[in-house]
């Protein structure tokens, strides 16, 4: 079959792109602008890429595509969108041909929430594989465990991260529904993508679609910590339960007690009784709470797969995380660039929480490009100060943005600053940097490769 793709450089359709070629299909693909990594790592694979949406595609590269595969970036008034409605031809989601022609007739395991579902996913991949399981994945990040962000494999086994966005102009439910898996982790829930969801209701009203689509034999594995996802569960459940929380925390109204507990120095316990720690390797960037529950999430998960505790934790304790999530970019004149992928406040407040637990005393320099839909709405505009307090000063990227980022982070005074000119920026964060600090970069874009111009001025 002749696969062409529509928005084929974004993380999961990227994926989705590969899988196809390695399950035999032929595959194409175009985007608004085909950008690296994943026009790279396409083109890699020998895969075809066209620049633009200019309907004269369906008369060359796509001639003969047996399928259009649409990505749910593309609109009505896509020119190729278009004449692909006009002509007739055949087109479905990309989350729907992944059901169709991947997940079907394998046992899913299926990553949600609002938060970390792509290092839970890379987790739970990753302890599969040390267990033998060759899982096949679709994750959105690139495992440094694997270097791929997607794989296909003839085993039983696929983990998916199951994104809550739209999955196309066409089917406005969100993703996971399509994905139908046997183990499901709804690892927390808040608002977020202001873009789709008018308020949290509509966000829970989605997940409990996905709640509906698991099987009585199956196994959800809930964060005991979040009362949005007791509200979930309590709208209807018809699986098994499995609640995980840390060993420090109370379980939020509407959960049951959880049977999982993670203690701060990694000591895991199920229904009280010890397993095992979470330990990491000595250089993982895998800090703080928000990783140990992960984890967590991912060992609950796993065991539902086959997969004893203890395997899981020998595991861990060689696992290196996701590239764009606390990744170490250089370290020069003894200042040190992170990348992260942090853009929604309680992301970033858990990011630089659980630096400054690594770093203790050390100063912590944040620097932030409010991005995302969310962030550039200003739905979420008034958390950033509270996020944010933990760092010694925050340089903030304003550029494009609908609100006042000056008088937003008016209460952090002397330690906040905001810039227009990303090269004035960096050149104010090198001034200010000296001996021994550490340079949070957090964005869900490329942030016009901040990261080597900070350490080339570092540098000079």
């Amino acid at each position: 079959m002749h696969l062409h793709i529509l928005g084929i450089c974004g993380t999961f359709m990227g994926g989705l792109a590969a899988i196809a070629q390695a399950a035999g299909h032929r595959v194409t693909g175009c985007d608004a602008n085909v950008y690296p990594p994943m026009s790279l790592q396409l083109r890699g694979l020998g895969i075809s890429l066209t620049s633009g949406y200019d309907a004269v595609q369906l008369d060359n590269v796509a001639a003969d595509a047996d399928l259009f595969v649409i990505g749910n970036a593309i609109t009505r008034g896509n020119p190729l969108m278009e004449a692909i409605l006009d002509r007739g031809l055949p087109y479905t989601s990309g989350p729907e041909w992944l059901r169709d022609h991947v997940l079907a007739g394998r046992f899913v395991l299926a990553v949600a929430g609002t938060h970390g579902k792509t290092t839970t996913s890379a987790m739970l991949a990753w302890i599969l594989e040390h267990a033998g399981l060759n899982p096949g994945f679709l994750i959105g990040g690139v495992p440094l465990d694997f270097g791929v962000s997607a794989r296909h494999t003839d085993s039983a086994f696929f983990v998916i991260e199951a994104d809550e966005y739209d999955t196309a102009f066409f089917d406005k439910r969100s993703k996971f529904v399509h994905y139908r898996p046997r183990t499901a982790i709804l690892n927390n829930l808040e608002f977020d993508h202001a873009d789709i969801f008018p308020d949290l209701a509509a966000i829970e009203t989605q997940f409990h679609h996905f709640v509906r689509t698991i099987p009585a034999g199956g196994r959800i594995v809930v964060n005991a910590e979040e009362a949005s996802l007791a509200r979930v569960l309590a709208r209807g459940c018809w699986s098994s339960v499995e609640r995980f929380a840390g060993a420090e925390v109370a379980t939020a109204e509407g959960h049951a007690s959880p049977e999982w507990r993670v203690a701060p120095d990694g000591k895991v316990t199920h229904a009280g009784a010890p397993q095992g720690h979470v330990h990491w390797p000595s250089d993982s960037p895998l800090t703080g709470r928000h990783n140990r529950m992960n984890a967590l999430a991912a060992i609950v998960a796993a065991r539902h797969a086959g997969v004893p505790v203890e395997v899981s934790l020998a595991a861990l304790a060689t696992c290196r995380g996701v590239r764009r999530r606390m990744e170490v970019r250089g370290t020069v004149r003894d200042v040190t660039v992170y990348d992260d992928f942090a853009h929604h406040p309680t992301a970033i407040a858990t990011t630089i929480a659980g630096l400054r637990r690594h770093v203790g005393t050390q100063r912590i320099l944040a620097v932030l490009e409010p991005r995302s839909n969310t962030m550039k709405l200003g739905t979420v505009k008034d958390q950033l100060p509270a996020a944010l307090a933990e760092a010694d000063h925050t340089f903030c990227y304003a550029n494009n943005l609908g609100w006042d980022a000056t008088q937003t982070l008016a209460p952090l005074g002397y330690r906040a600053s905001v810039h227009d000119d990303l090269d004035a920026m960096v050149a104010a964060i090198a001034a200010s940097a000296r001996s021994g600090d550490h340079v949070l970069v957090m964005s869900n874009g490329g942030f016009g490769d901040v990261h080597a111009k900070l350490l080339a001025a570092l540098a000079a």
